[in-house]
């Protein structure tokens, strides 16, 4: 709310070079009655995790007003900069009386508001492949070479049908994978959820070692913990859920999984140590294990541990803004891609679907990791 406060009060004061007279107060009006009524909708919307429905579609257009003129912002501030750098260079005297509105003033909120379009409409829907090689000391023979792909945050509803997770499973079995990870956050519909975890069920047999499944935080938000459960009991797809199975084949190689923690502040670590603990207790002192984590903070368990070469993780959608292959906004302390700690691998995944429905400079993704046996 800060945030949106300091942005509200810096639009209010740079809209006076891109107008002025009645043309700038008309703007300024404009811009305190979208902050307050349509942001503080959205806070609410988000606050209790509707983005669904009605809600989704309410969303979409408030998201691409906020996001542009936070881009429009951008540019001007950086404009006026450096036209005050420029002026200060040739030594140009300041005047009160100088026209204050920069030139070809409407290009900026055009730019904007087509950035914000772009994110929304187009990058969203781009899915890139991303291909890695994990080197594994004392890999299994019958793993090296293995495969794993990885889709997290699917986030289903208005933003990602359950055609649209067919469709994703498809390509990613197109892939050439062994394995599917799937790292939480794929139910986030409950009228979809049923729909999707049988589509999720009936692509089990396009990988040689099945789909593995963690839990994320919005399969809480939305009711399908008890989906979760049932598709565990079923065996269908191997949910890992503080709990660990070995990969039928594979010699030692093992898969882990961790339950979201939700506790907060100080309490948040030791219930996340107990979380890893509980995934790794049945898993053998030789063993080669994957672990997967909705939360990213588990590479630092996996790193501590020692047996775990390989953790792949979600739930930042890698900022969802990004600039150089790098996160705009790296607000977790593991945003977005490969994180190595010694001998140890991580990855962020930046997520297939979002319940904040643009992306400039971070698509939605298919990663693939290839397992390579190194001696020791």
């Amino acid at each position: 709310m800060l945030v949106v406060l300091a942005c509200l009060g810096l639009s209010v004061f740079f809209l006076r070079y891109l107008a002025e007279g009645k043309m700038l107060l008309t703007a300024r009006i404009g811009i305190v009655v979208f902050e307050i009524a349509a942001v503080g909708g959205l806070f609410y919307l988000f606050s209790t995790h509707r983005t669904d429905g009605w809600a989704g579609l309410l969303t979409l257009p408030i998201i691409l007003f906020l996001v542009g003129q936070l881009i429009v912002l951008a540019f001007v501030v950086l404009a006026v900069l450096l036209r005050f750098i420029w002026r200060r260079i040739r030594g140009v005297p300041y005047s009160a009386e100088r026209r204050r509105v920069l030139k070809n003033a409407a290009l900026y909120p055009a730019a904007g508001f087509l950035l914000s379009s772009y994110g929304a409409f187009i990058e969203r829907h781009q899915t890139v492949r991303r291909d890695y090689v994990i080197p594994v000391k004392n890999l299994p023979s019958e793993a090296d070479g293995m495969v794993i792909a990885q889709i997290s945050d699917v986030h289903l509803g208005t933003y990602f049908s359950v055609e649209e997770f067919d469709a994703l499973l498809a390509e990613v079995a197109r892939g050439g994978a062994d394995l599917l990870a799937v790292t939480g956050d794929v139910f986030d519909d409950e009228p979809l959820n049923e729909a999707a975890a049988e589509v999720l069920a009936a692509h089990a047999g396009d990988w040689r070692d099945g789909i593995w499944y963690c839990i994320g935080n919005h399969e809480y938000y939305r009711n399908a913990r008890p989906l979760v459960d049932r598709m565990q009991r079923e065996g269908r797809v191997y949910v890992v859920r503080n709990s660990a199975a070995q990969v039928t084949g594979r010699g030692t190689l093992w898969i882990a999984g961790t339950d979201y923690p939700f506790a907060r502040g100080e309490a948040f670590y030791p219930e996340k140590e107990a979380y890893f603990a509980a995934a790794m207790q049945n898993v053998p002192a030789d063993a080669v294990t994957v672990l997967l984590a909705h939360h990213p903070e588990f590479i630092d368990d996996a790193a501590a541990h020692g047996g775990v070469p390989l953790t792949l993780t979600g739930h930042t959608h890698g900022s969802q803004f990004g600039i150089l292959g790098q996160p705009l906004f790296p607000v977790f302390k593991y945003t977005r891609g490969m994180v190595r700690i010694g001998e140890n691998y991580g990855y962020v995944h930046t997520g297939n679907g979002s319940w904040f429905p643009l992306r400039i400079g971070c698509p939605p993704e298919i990663a693939y990791f290839r397992l390579e046996r190194v001696e020791r």
